[in-house]
């Protein structure tokens, strides 16, 4: 089947959008509500992060028994999305951390194996993924940015006053509408069925979607998967600390005077993202996998620099260069990675290879650097500030070290598609 189909390439691309609305919808400022709504410490909104890794790394095994093996993938990745509607709006109506956390951490077991299902979904329709794909997943970020911005800009969830008055409940339940929008809408996608062959017999091995590990026997692909490991622990400070530290030193903007709040703002990154998503492809065949990579990695470590010696009054530049950032941050690193993921898979083990990057960056390297950022942020507060200069030079240091290291071990090489 191949996008060139307006009527695939528009429900792929609605499916993109709705899944990346819903992520943004909530997970940007779920730091300041617990710390707000909730009165939750920092190692508890550490904790609370943490369940996306916990998540991410259940995700490759459920993706090899339902996506690769037995069940269409988007029909699982609706009953998923149903599942999730029900959660988050439980999630609204929770005042106290004992209660969230247990939602919370079923939630995201739920949702981050749609990361990877959406992809497949994606992937298995197109002919030649590394340009066909930054289309439709732009789409998403798109989905991203419009979440923020309802937050605010329309509604002003995350104003101070917002803030004040409970309000970024609000964000849990939008998102359970779209939950149950998307979960609904998945059954009109293409259908993507399991690849297996008549007659082949199936092991345990193949049950609980291992059959992507024999992707680390490639040296260059190990190095990545590491690299992708070691580089989310970083990637975890921005996003456990970047709203609550916005929201802490009272960013906003005045734009045609409309006060723009933190979580408005931070949609900056997000049409940065969609720019560096349409010029992947274009960067992917000039410089190749490599120096896209090293892009990437490069960018979160000048991201958090400017976070550190920036301000909210004569250097907010810095800290808007900062969030701009986040379209080489992201695309250069994670959405090229997929791409890079897909090539290398067989044909039957393409889901199994994008959960198990998956849970290479969002599980694994995550999880020690949420637990990483809630440590350092705990230890660099006083009273109730945070010094923010020492908890954004911190990762900033470790990116440059992940950074040499993959330049000096990982070879560059081509990305080859076979004919469909």
């Amino acid at each position: 089947m191949n996008t060139s189909n307006s009527g695939i390439t528009t429900r792929l691309s609605v499916m993109m959008f709705l899944q990346f609305f819903i992520w943004g919808g909530w997970f940007v400022t779920l730091g300041t509500f617990l710390g707000n709504n909730i009165n939750a410490t920092d190692g508890q909104i550490a904790q609370a992060f943490s369940t996306q890794s916990w998540g991410a790394i259940i995700a490759p095994f459920i993706i090899g028994l339902i996506a690769d093996r037995y069940f269409n993938a988007e029909k699982i990745l609706g009953l998923l999305h149903l599942a999730g509607a029900v959660l988050m709006y439980l999630m609204a109506e929770t005042t106290e951390f004992e209660v969230f956390y247990p939602y919370v951490l079923g939630y995201m077991v739920l949702y981050m194996p749609t990361l990877a299902l959406v992809n497949s979904v994606a992937f298995r329709t197109m002919s030649d993924p590394s340009k066909q794909f930054s289309r439709i997943r732009v789409w998403g970020t798109i989905g991203w940015i419009t979440a923020g911005l309802v937050i605010g800009f329309i509604f002003k969830w995350d104003s101070e006053s917002g803030i004040g008055q409970g309000m970024l409940k609000n964000t849990f339940l939008m998102t359970s509408i779209a939950s149950a929008l998307l979960g609904v809408f998945s059954f009109t996608l293409p259908k993507t069925p399991p690849i297996v062959e008549k007659g082949e017999k199936i092991k345990v091995r193949d049950i609980l979607g291992l059959d992507a590990l024999r992707l680390l026997k490639n040296r260059n692909f190990l190095i990545f998967f590491f690299s992708s490991i070691l580089i989310c622990i970083p990637l975890a400070f921005y996003y456990q600390n970047a709203n609550p530290f916005l929201a802490e030193i009272k960013l906003s903007l005045n734009i045609f005077n409309q006060e723009i709040g933190p979580t408005a703002v931070m949609t900056l990154g997000q049409i940065s993202e969609v720019l560096f998503m349409l010029l992947l492809p274009i960067f992917l065949k000039k410089y190749g996998i490599k120096k896209t990579l090293l892009f990437g990695m490069l960018a979160w470590a000048l991201r958090y620099v400017l976070f550190a010696f920036g301000n909210s009054d004569e250097l907010v530049f810095m800290l808007i260069t900062g969030i701009a950032l986040h379209g080489i941050c992201y695309d250069f690193f994670f959405v090229s990675g997929q791409i890079y993921t897909d090539s290398k898979a067989g044909e039957k083990f393409k889901s199994s290879a994008q959960g198990l990057i998956t849970l290479a960056t969002y599980g694994v390297g995550m999880l020690i650097g949420f637990w990483v950022a809630g440590q350092i942020s705990e230890f660099y507060t006083v009273g109730d500030v945070h010094e923010w200069k020492n908890i954004w030079l911190l990762p900033a240091g470790f990116a440059v070290l992940v950074f040499l290291i993959f330049a000096a071990t990982f070879k560059n090489e081509e990305i080859h598609y076979e004919e469909k």
